[in-house]
This record gives structure tokens, sequence and C-alpha cells, in this order.
């Protein structure tokens, strides 16, 4: 996938067309030597660990960086290490891991009883929906005790023509289950392990899956034979996470080059050597990325290049793959292409700046340029994403911040497609929600898609088509005395400075809380690269909310919440609005009676943590407590560094700092550069050593220099996984393991454990 610094996408065709920053390379060397001081004494800092004197304290280099006559001092630029294998940074890592487990050892009882609650919450064993591909049902299994799950599959013993009563059968006289892949097995010897892709061929007798075994999101490829289990030819290596068959016997993949840019797309003939795989384009200009996707038809694979205000589009006819790649839509600045296939059309989604929430096209496969719009651009709905079906197109948009399903139906295959009219909407309950397009078989009338909001859990739905009927196909099971009736959700509107008014989305439990300005509070924001934070559910949110917390997400400009101006209104010149809308939403919280200062924490994840980074700068007298997941914090130092591939490319989120007026305004809100001596509240930073999205020295930085300047006694932790990357580990149980611990620093912090459980 095209990585962001955190997870986003420049179009429907790739959702994950993200632009996490990838780590950065180094940069020209200071005058001072590396280690001109007195280096870090890993003895004499486990000492004071021990005794709980100080924490561990990070020697100091002085490393200048100049730029427009302005010169900024970095004295932890040592910390980088791109190797990941420097002993004196490690050794720090390690005191500060040490650290962090020794000032929280007073609550691992607590914490131990409260990953007991989390876990006592999931159905261990269970089962996913089952989706009909072919001859067989498809699902994952995931089994007690065990941290990953099971890929299995089922015959379909009588065929039939999908319903929303469809069940798969089980028990004695129904077809065996098979299992293709467990991930369980795969995992042994790994301390990190993950399936990026996993893609079953046409003909269903072949699996192709994408295997990461460090977190650094760099995968290998194997094709495995379902029935027998047995490995065809050698594995690809060096791969995305991107790979679609091209008909029964062949892969199209895509490799990334030296500093980790998805540029090359390939074609792979089965069991032949990777060494003779046909190049089908190479992505020269760093300011793009390549993805892939095939068709809801699977007829064509659509490669993209794109970058964050531009994507266009080749596609490969899987049926002619001698004919090669043929481009769909044409590279033009500021036109961003998305499509998809059915009959005798290709189907396109259309950004521009003047068609800004996007228009959706057709025009014939053999005569692209034809193109007629059937779905026009409307100022106050955002079209973010569609999908094709044989008698129906399905289209998923934004409207006043909430996401929305309407059904049309579509002439024959081989009449003219005109303007779209008459819709079916599909409804849904809750005040705030969160809906997402599921895989569905291009032949059927069935949509699925899965719903859930802050008090339903995941529920998938099978929807006919035709007569309107929605069918809850399964609903996540939550254990542990679960009522949804207990809780309430709410949607509340904040008024910036400048009347923007900023959405927020609340959950609490209706006979927990006084709403008195007493409640504590976890207030969530992201709002960057266009990325909705729809609030959906999360059981381990329960464990903090049935103590009384109120639960919230700011939904802050730079997101897509409320449509692509909200998401112009938080980027480059105006990434601002970002910071200064979260504080908005506090301090309306906090005038509102949700909260106080005194019990209001604060949490983001990657470009999110730049959020809580600069909030932190900017009114740390707001907060009490702050978690900062894998941070984005360094901002101009990184994005000064061209070699970077995906620092070429989110010059166009951030801005170029090449440039003296995106140097500034970045330089004045970068977390690193305004760390000052001030008061700062509790914080708990976290990091991944292998982490190739936001490189683990930017939070270690953030955290040395906090130390270095802050003037207050609060708690400030660092954790560091040294075996794991941007998504932390990768056991379902191990994410929970984190999250006790996230909870059980806020709850120390606000003294809410009981004396007997600490």
């Amino acid at each position: 996938m095209l990585r962001p610094r955190s997870f986003s996408s420049s179009a429907a065709l790739i959702p994950a067309l993200c632009l996490l920053l990838h780590p950065p390379l180094p940069l020209i060397a200071s005058a001072s030597p590396r280690f001109a001081s007195a280096p870090f004494s890993s003895t004499a800092a486990a000492s004071a660990v021990a005794s709980m004197a100080s924490p561990p304290v990070a020697k100091k280099v002085r490393h200048e960086m100049e730029m427009f006559g302005d010169v900024r001092v970095d004295n932890y630029y040592w910390l980088r290490d791109d190797s990941r294998s420097d002993p004196e940074m490690l050794a720090y890592l390690k005191e500060e891991n040490n650290y962090t487990e020794l000032a929280m050892s007073d609550v691992k009882q607590f914490q131990n009883k409260l990953y007991a609650e989390l876990r006592g919450r999931i159905k261990e064993d269970d089962v996913t929906v089952p989706i009909r591909r072919g001859e067989y049902y498809y699902y994952e299994r995931t089994l007690e005790g065990k941290e990953y799950v099971q890929h299995c599959r089922r015959l379909i013993r009588d065929g039939g023509v999908a319903s929303v009563s469809d069940v798969m059968p089980t028990g004695p006289e129904a077809p065996e289950e098979h299992v293709i892949l467990d991930e369980n097995i795969k995992s042994v010897g790994h301390d990190y392990y993950s399936i990026g892709s996993l893609k079953v061929s046409p003909n269903n007798k072949l699996v192709a899956y994408a295997e990461d075994t460090k977190g650094n999101e760099i995968y290998t490829v194997y094709v495995m034979d379902i029935e027998n289990g047995t490995l065809l030819g050698k594995p690809l290596t060096g791969i995305t996470g991107y790979i679609e068959w091209a008909g029964n016997d062949s892969l199209v993949y895509i490799t990334m080059d030296e500093i980790l840019r998805p540029d090359k797309v390939w074609l792979h003939k089965l069991e032949t050597d990777q060494s003779n795989d046909l190049c089908l384009y190479h992505e020269k200009d760093d300011m793009f990325f390549l993805g892939l996707q095939a068709s809801e038809s699977k007829q064509y694979l659509f490669i993209a290049s794109g970058s964050k205000t531009t994507q266009f589009l080749f596609y490969l006819n899987s049926l002619k793959l001698e004919s090669g790649l043929t481009v769909l839509t044409p590279r033009i600045y500021g036109i961003d292409t998305s499509a998809s296939h059915r009959g005798n059309h290709f189907f396109i989604k259309r950004r521009s700046d003047e068609f800004y929430n996007s228009e959706l096209l057709v025009c014939p496969v053999d005569n692209v340029d034809e193109t007629t719009v059937v779905l026009p651009h409307r100022e106050s709905v955002k079209l973010q994403d569609f999908q094709i079906f044989n008698d129906h197109l399905v289209v998923y948009e934004r409207e006043n911040g909430l996401p929305t399903i309407t059904v049309y139906n579509l002439p024959a295959i081989g009449e003219p497609i005109r303007r779209l009219q008459g819709g079916r909407t599909v409804d849904f309950i809750d005040p705030v929600y969160s809906v997402d397009l599921e895989e569905s078989q291009f032949s059927s009338s069935i949509l699925r898609f899965s719903y859930s909001s802050l008090r339903t859990p995941p529920s998938v739905y099978d929807y006919d088509m035709k007569t309107g009927v929605s069918v809850l196909k399964k609903i996540k099971t939550v254990l542990g005395g679960f009522d949804t009736s207990s809780y309430v959700t709410e949607r509340k509107w904040a008024v910036a400075s400048d009347g923007t008014h900023i959405p927020i989305s609340l959950l609490y439990r209706k006979d927990r809380v006084k709403l008195d300005g007493t409640d504590p509070m976890l207030l969530y924001g992201y709002g960057s690269y266009e990325i909705c934070i729809d609030p959906d559910f999360k059981a381990s949110r329960l464990s903090l909310v049935d103590r009384g917390f109120v639960y919230a997400i700011a939904h802050i400009r730079g997101g897509g919440e409320m449509g692509r101006q909200w998401y112009e209104n938080g980027k480059l010149l105006n990434k601002k609005n970002t910071f200064t809308d979260f504080i908005t939403c506090a301090e309306y919280l906090i005038e509102n009676k949700y909260c106080s200062k005194e019990k209001l924490c604060i949490n983001g994840r990657s470009a999110g943590g730049l959020l809580i980074g600069a909030v932190l700068n900017m009114r740390p007298d707001l907060f009490k407590v702050a978690v900062a997941g894998v941070p984005f914090v360094d901002v101009v130092t990184t994005m000064l560094d061209p070699s970077i591939p995906l620092t070429t490319a989110e010059w166009e989120e951030w801005g170029d700092p090449r440039k003296e007026e995106f140097y500034f305004y970045m330089k004045s809100y970068s977390p690193v550069d305004n760390v000052k001596a001030q008061h700062y509240p509790y914080i708990l930073v976290t990091a991944g050593l292998n982490d190739p999205r936001v490189m683990y020295s930017e939070p270690a930085k953030f955290v040395a220099k906090l130390r270095e300047l802050k003037t207050d006694d609060n708690t400030l932790l660092f954790k560091c996984e040294l075996g794991a990357g941007h998504f932390s580990k990768s056991g379902r149980f191990e994410k929970l393991e984190e999250d006790a611990f996230t909870f059980a620093f806020i709850l120390k912090t606000l003294d809410m454990i009981p004396p007997t459980s600490s």
C-alpha cells in the first residue's frame, strides 16, 4: 500500500493509499563528531532507574541544521540509526523501557487484572461471516487461546443463488472445513507475524499470501496449492502488500525501490524465477507511489500512480495479458481518479479542484475518452467510494459528517448508462456511527456492509438491493455482561474562532456519569490525510467508560469527515487549524461540563501523535494526561530530506520546507522544535523500532528533549517495541496487553486504581 504517516487514501481505488512517512535516511552530519560528549552509561542509568532517583538521560551531541539563516540545534540527532543496530542507541531504548516498566510496577497487578478484563470480553473461538466465492464459502476462524486467525473454506454443496437468507451449513452433515492457512502455525519462531494480503486464484485452486515477520511492511509472497498445502516455486521477495491474480497462472505485484517507495509493477508467471518477471511499469517520479486493485468483475486490474493531489490509472486485461498496460486516465496534475469495470463500461470516480467532492463517470471500454457523468459533483455531499455489481451500483458518500450508502439500478449490460436517478438509501439507527463496504459477489444482488457505533458492536449485514430487505448476519459477541442500552452516544458541535463548527462524537454510560464537570474523559484526535475517524466500536474502551469515563472523538479539520474542503482547510499552510480545532473541542467539553482540566486525557497516533505533541506545546495547562502513539513529531527535519520518497510525496500534505514560507510555518508547530521550559501533563509516548512510517528516533528525540526542558515532576514514560513496527505487536492478545498498559497509566495518573488492586 502507499503509506502515510497514518492511513489515508488519495482515491477510492486504493483505500489504503496512505502516505505515512517512511523512515528518514541519514542527513548530512554536523561538524560535531557523533560521540563528542561523554557516552550514555547503561550501568549508571540502570542504577538510577533501579533507585527511581531519575529517569534515563540521553547524552547531548550538538548537531546544527541551518536553513534560510535559521539555525536549529538537535542535541539528540545521534539517536537516529537507520540500521537500527547501534549498540549505544539500543542501550538507551532498553533503559527507557526498563524505566517505564519500573515506573508502572506498582500497578502491575491491576494492569494484569485489566488485561484479563479486556480479554474476558472477547469470544476467543469465533468465525467471521462467510463470503461466497465460486464454489466455496471463505471465512476466518479464531481459536481459544490463540493469537492469530485460521483462513478457512467450505464447499457449497448445492450451489444456488446467493440471498440474504444464505447460511453456511455446519455440523456433521455439512461439507468438511478446510484450513487453508493457519497463522498460528506460520507465526511460530517469529516475534512479529502479519499477513498483508491473501488472494485466492479465480479457479479456487491456489492461494497467494504476503508475509511480514518484522513489522517493516516488506513482504515475502508465497503461492500454495490449497488442497495439499504444497508451495509452488520460490517465494517472491521484497514485495509490497499489493498482489493480485491475473488469471489462474500469473500474479501481478508491486515492489519498492531502495528507499521503500512502491515504484514498479510486475507480471509473474507461476513457477518461474522472479528474476524473469516482466516489469509492466516503472514510476520514476518520486512524488508518486504505485497501487494495485482488481475490478469486482475480476476481468481487469487497475494500476494507480498517485500523489496526494493527483492519481492516474492504467488497466490490464487479465484475459489478454500479452497486451500489457493501457492508459485509462491520463496524468493531469490535480486530477485524482479511481475505477472499476462492468460489461463494456469502465466506471471512474474523478476529483479535481473544481469538483472537489468527486463525480462519477462511465466510458466504453473501447473508447475511454467518451465519458458520461452519471453522478455529478455536489457541494454538500462527498462521493467517497463506490462498488459495482452485475445489475447495481452502490455509492458510499458522506453528508454532514456521516457516511451514507445509496443503491442504484443499472441498465442491462450493453445498454447505454445515463445519469443515475431514484437511488435507494440504506437507513441507520444511531446518531453517530461507522459504515464500511465489505466484499460482495459481483454477480449477485446482495450488498454486504459492516456497521457499528460507539455503543453498537461490529455488525455485518446483507442487503437485498432488489427488495431493500436488510438481514443481520452477525453481530460481534461482547462478553462480560455488555448491554448496549446502558450507553449513550451523542454528537455535539464546538465552534472555532473563525466560526467553523467542529463535530464531536461522545460515548458514556448513563448510570456512571454525572456530567457536572467531575467526570474523567479520554479525547481522541487525528486530523490528517483526509482520513475519517468515524465513531466505531471498540470493546476495550468499555474498561474506561464503565469506570465513569466519557469517551470523545474530535473530528477536526485535516480529516475527511466533512468533505474534501474539511481536509484542505487542515493541511499545508492551514495545518494549525487541526491543532486549534482540537483545543477548541477540549475547551467546549470543559465548558459544557463533560470533564475538567484535572481529568482530561488525550490520545492520538502517528499523525495524530503530531497533533498531541503540538497541542502539548501550545496548551499544556489544558490536559492532565497525554498518550502519543508512534508520533510524527520531528516534522521539519524529516521533511527536509528529499531522498526519502515519502517525504517528497508528503510535500503535498505538509508543504515543502525548502521553501521559506513552509519552513517557518512548519517550524512554528513541529513538536520537537517547540518543546520549551514549561510545565507539561503526564505523558506516555510509544514507538516501534522497525517502524517504516515514523522512525523510532522521532518520539525518542521528543522524549529526550522533554526530559531536558520540562519544569514539572509529572511522569514521562517512553515505551519502544524492539520487535515491531508502526502498528506495534501483531497478536490480538498482545494488542490487548498494550491497551491494558495504556489504560493503567491513565487510571494511575488520575488516582483511580483501588489500593488493593495496585
